[in-house]
């Protein structure tokens, strides 16, 4: 589905224009095209291939929603893929944004749900001056709106990794908290999976041998660099407290059995004196002295007894009980 498509001319919003009116405005100085696709069919990337000579294989991974983040060059145009990453009711979720970039064209296609980059388009807008570096400048304004809706994830797992923290030492929530913590070290890693390749590939916009696209925008995907690299940095961080946080976590359940262990074997061992005295005055042999005094029962029961509570005293006292 065709979401916008827009003619610029010097930093400036010419007019909407229709698919058929695009090869008008290609070629002309000071113009570009940017369009903004949303889950678009074969049919319509056709068309836009057509248009835009872009090449076959980047038009089937831009259809495809499972790429990995990277960056391609074909010629003197750009392809991009990147993750976007939200947080919805404690889980998150993952889409996919393809870039095409080259002289006088953008094309972006968002593949699955996720907030669209209408903010973006009226932020460009805004700033006629940037704009005025084409379809480079609308690249960077999108990987930048991508990587800063990163950072309200990278919060809201560190502030899960806190709430965790507070509850580790709580007895009975052993299970609950490696359940979470479980979760915690997927979701950093499925984060990890989208900022890394992205930090590669914004490396490759600046210094060195960059594309001659986006030979005045070096700054600019520096700044996103920058950004990426204190993503990547957080996330280790939070993925070595959380791995940190499990081993504590399991120290705690082992600590626990210990004790429950301990308790089980204390009155075990109590109970062991009661039944082997019980047994022994238990046997029915014709010459035992116990048998024929009056006070054997109940001088039976008080040795039962003092070697029971003396038993519960040294255990209680070691802490057992």
């Amino acid at each position: 589905m065709i979401v916008n498509c827009v003619a610029y001319e010097k930093g400036h919003r010419l007019r909407d224009i229709q698919t058929h009116e695009i090869e008008n405005y290609l070629g002309q100085p000071d113009r570009f095209v940017w369009v903004a696709l949303h889950n678009p069919d074969d049919k319509e990337m056709a068309a836009f291939q057509e248009v835009f000579g872009l090449h076959e294989l980047a038009v089937e991974d831009a259809l495809k929603g499972d790429q990995r983040p990277k960056l391609e060059e074909y010629g003197e145009a750009l392809f991009m893929i990147m993750h976007m990453i939200t947080l919805r009711d404690e889980q998150l979720e993952a889409g996919q944004v393809a870039v095409f970039a080259g002289p006088g064209y953008v094309l972006s296609v968002r593949l699955h749900p996720g907030q669209g980059f209408a903010m973006v388009r009226r932020r460009c807008e805004r700033e006629p001056k940037l704009l005025r570096h084409g379809p480079a400048f609308v690249l960077y304004a999108l990987m930048d709106a991508i990587v800063d809706r990163y950072f309200p994830v990278v919060e809201a797992l560190q502030a899960e990794l806190e709430s965790i923290e507070d509850q580790i030492f709580v007895r009975g929530t052993a299970r609950r908290s490696l359940e979470r913590l479980y979760q915690l070290k997927r979701q950093t890693m499925q984060l990890k999976h989208a900022a890394m390749p992205l930090g590669e590939a914004a490396a490759h916009l600046f210094g060195g041998r960059v594309p001659a696209l986006c030979r005045k925008t070096q700054e600019y995907f520096r700044d996103v660099y920058d950004h990426l690299h204190r993503i990547e940095a957080a996330v280790d961080t939070i993925r070595e407290m959380a791995i940190t946080a499990i081993q504590v976590n399991l120290s705690m359940v082992a600590i626990d059995e210990g004790e429950v262990h301990k308790r089980l074997a204390a009155w075990a061992a109590i109970f062991a004196v009661a039944t082997i005295l019980a047994g022994i005055w238990g046997m029915n042999f014709a010459h035992m002295p116990e048998l024929d005094w009056r006070l054997g029962y109940p001088l039976a029961l008080l040795v039962m007894g003092v070697a029971c509570g003396w038993l519960y005293w040294r255990f209680r006292r070691a802490g057992w009980l």
